[in-house]
């Protein structure tokens, strides 16, 4: 790199990447353009623009970008439904293609050939942001702190010590040291003394949401409203996507909804421990869940959740920007053609639960399922499809009996019936 070089820096404010800017400056002599990306976490970013500029950076940049992360990344995640590993709902995993996204239009715009960020060697986002980058501007090169010669840093203990000397003001300490990452969906806890598996995570670490045992006595009940798998309303009254989410965050944080504390198997080949708070999105999942059992055929939903267990890993692995993501999109999106309709949903005690739903595309027909007499189905008809849908296990079953000999033996069976069918097997 010669000198003076552009480098867009992702840039959040928080230790790592506060002191990455001016180590950028001691070991690369280039010029530092921070880009922070609000994506609905709770910071004064007008605060985290003066820092970057206070600590080094030349110019520092603030993107809302909380729409296009509901719009874009979110719901289309929803629609699938797409968990990591039946657990995690992808908050972070979501988030970083469109912060790629962004970094990559910022360097673009600035001419600028190298983008860098703050991510360990250890983790998944590394691989979520390079890879992204590269989908989208291949020409532009990589520097990663945490995996460069020049780093000397070991510890998140280090980057205090040089924050402390360096006159970087630092929201962490040695005392409360959780890695965090926080948007509009939710906020993850990493670090500290989760990283014993046996240690119980702490009632202090709740930012979103609190303990069930401070979840008030009374449930909330709560009408949500879909159409094509989108979520659209609440309680009868239509809303933009930002203002929903925003609310049914509200609404899970003061019913104890969607904390849970997990071991994951991370990209590169390591388990971790977290603590995941997703408030409303742990009510948008459990309430789509329910309007699609209401309105989808049997083999499409087995086929989609099929489909959903590729989404969540291509996402958790930073394949955001694929052909094969495209297609899954799209597949998608014709599940949900006919997805529309309200779902009731209980709040209580941590719990989301889908206790009534409706839809005009609704494939349960009170008349097919009633016990009641009916003119749409004939009961005696199932006696011809129950004994098609058990033939095979009649022969297999009838084939086992003849090699013991306990047709022969048998005086209401006609050994002529069963030499039909000797060929099975």
């Amino acid at each position: 790199m010669s000198d003076n070089e552009k480098v867009v820096l992702a840039y959040s404010g928080g230790l790592d990447t506060s002191v990455i800017i001016p180590w950028l400056g001691e070991n690369y002599n280039c010029d530092v353009i921070a880009v922070c990306c609000d994506a609905g976490q709770r910071e004064d970013f007008e605060a985290i623009k003066q820092k970057a500029l206070n600590t080094g950076a030349i110019k520092s940049y603030v993107l809302d970008i909380k729409e296009e992360f509901v719009n874009d990344y979110i719901w289309p995640t929803l629609k699938a439904g797409a968990i990591y590993e039946n657990s995690y709902m992808l908050g972070t995993s979501m988030a970083r293609p469109l912060m790629a996204k962004k970094l990559v239009e910022i360097a673009q715009q600035e001419g600028a050939y190298y983008i860098c960020h703050g991510c360990t060697g250890k983790g998944n986002d590394q691989v979520r942001f390079e890879t992204a980058i590269k989908a989208l501007d291949p020409t532009i090169k990589i520097i990663a702190p945490w995996r460069d010669d020049k780093w000397t840093f070991t510890s998140r203990e280090d980057l205090i010590e040089y924050s402390k000397a360096h006159n970087i003001p630092i929201a962490q300490t040695t005392e409360k040291i959780y890695s965090r990452d926080e948007n509009i969906w939710h906020i993850s806890h990493e670090g500290g003394n989760l990283e014993n598996p046996w240690n119980i995570h702490k009632d202090d670490i709740h930012v979103l949401s609190m303990p069930i045992e401070q979840a008030p006595d009374e449930p909330t009940i709560v009408d949500i409203d879909f159409e094509k798998g989108v979520p659209v309303g609440i309680d009868g009254v239509k809303m933009d996507s930002v203002s929903l989410l925003k609310k049914l965050n509200k609404l899970g944080s003061a019913n104890a909804v969607g904390t849970i504390d997990i071991i994951e198997n991370r990209l590169v080949g390591m388990k971790s421990r977290g603590v995941y708070e997703t408030p409303g999105g742990t009510i948008l999942y459990n309430a789509h869940m329910a309007l699609e059992k209401l309105i989808l055929d049997r083999d499409t939903m087995q086929y989609k959740n099929i489909v959903s267990q590729k989404f969540a890993q291509l996402c958790y692995d930073g394949l955001w920007f694929t052909p094969l993501m495209s297609a899954i999109n799209a597949f998608v999106d014709s599940t949900q053609e006919f997805v529309t309709g309200t779902v009731k949903m209980k709040l209580y005690k941590g719990n989301a639960i889908a206790i009534a739903s409706k839809s005009d595309y609704s494939l349960y027909s009170e008349e097919f399922a009633t016990f009641s007499k009916d003119e749409v189905y004939t009961q005696s008809d199932a006696t011809g499809f129950i004994n098609l849908f058990s033939l095979p296990l009649k022969i297999r079953a009838i084939q086992k009996q003849t090699r013991e000999g306990i047709v022969d033996n048998h005086p209401s069976l006609e050994r002529k019936v069963y030499k039909a069918i000797d060929f099975v097997e």
